[in-house]
């Protein structure tokens, strides 16, 4: 498809996710559900900048405990009071960057991914921003910087490479893309690869 263009991107992706209404219904595999999980989910802002549809995404901050000064998504854990994990990655999205959640229009859901050191089963919910982020706020005591990239840049075949890692015992692969100063691998990578590899999925005839 035409990674050029933001509606050809968001017309696929609204075919091609899962509602939004699965959020509650999709549930790990037995080997995952037996451990001690935490959930969350995270936003993949989608919107059209110099005639390109970008992505959004967020360089953690260096004094964070954890995944400090990484790439990654705007989003967090599932609070108590969210009805689902859509509720939670529109809430963190707002309260990371400060992207008011009614700028965002949900097109759906990847599959959930599970990271394998710190037991986090994340939704990652795709938005379209008709207007564009606007005028963003960062909480500084987690999020160092936004970071806006042309989708078209982010498939580039030469920024990508992957390897196989052996974790306690499990083999996986690990994805990696390269975008000029920053390193976008992990939990992250693996759910941009999801976004790049379903948008490039042939169209059926």
């Amino acid at each position: 498809m035409n990674m050029s263009s933001i509606n050809e991107v968001v017309t696929t992706l609204r075919s091609r996710l899962a509602p939004p209404d699965q959020a509650l219904s999709t549930a790990p595999p037995p080997e995952i559900a037996s451990r001690p999980l935490r959930r969350a989910a995270v936003l993949l802002p989608l919107f059209e900048a110099e005639g390109l549809p970008c992505l959004l995404l967020i360089r953690r901050s260096p004094t964070l405990r954890t995944h400090s000064g990484e790439i990654a998504f705007p989003g967090g854990s599932v609070d108590p009071q969210d009805r689902d994990p859509v509720m939670t990655a529109l809430r963190e999205a707002q309260e990371e960057i400060g992207l008011p959640p009614e700028r965002s229009e949900v097109l759906g859901l990847l599959p959930p991914s599970f990271t394998l050191v710190t037991n986090f089963w994340i939704t990652p919910v795709v938005a379209f921003l008709p207007s564009g982020p606007g005028s963003l706020t960062l909480q500084t005591s987690e999020v160092a910087e936004v970071i806006r990239a042309p989708l078209p840049s982010l498939a580039d075949p030469r920024i990508f490479h992957s390897e196989i890692w052996d974790t306690s015992g499990l083999r996986r692969i690990v994805y990696f893309y390269e975008y000029g100063p920053y390193r976008i691998w992990g939990a992250t990578a693996r759910i941009l690869h999801q976004l790049l590899s379903l948008l490039e999925k042939p169209t059926a005839q």
